[in-house]
């Protein structure tokens, strides 16, 4: 999905029916991502700057790195 909305904006939500809240997004973009106590995840934030390139990459990472692709962009 790189530069696909350069400069823009892009949001990611969850699959709460997929998600098994292994964490593997919150490792790649803790900045973005947290597994709860109770093993469900909180997007802290759900809108990702295209324009700043570590945070697509980071989140970019963490949507591939989803082993039930519970997680997805929109626009």
């Amino acid at each position: 999905m790189s530069g696909e909305s350069a400069g823009g904006t892009l949001k990611v939500e969850v699959d709460r029916t997929r998600c098994i809240g292994l964490g593997l997004c919150e490792a790649a973009s803790p900045k973005h991502f947290e597994v709860g106590e109770d093993g469900k995840l909180i997007i802290l934030q759900s809108i990702v700057d295209s324009g700043s390139s570590g945070d697509l990459a980071e989140v970019e990472e963490a949507v591939a790195s989803c082993p039930t692709s519970a997680l997805r962009f929109v626009r």
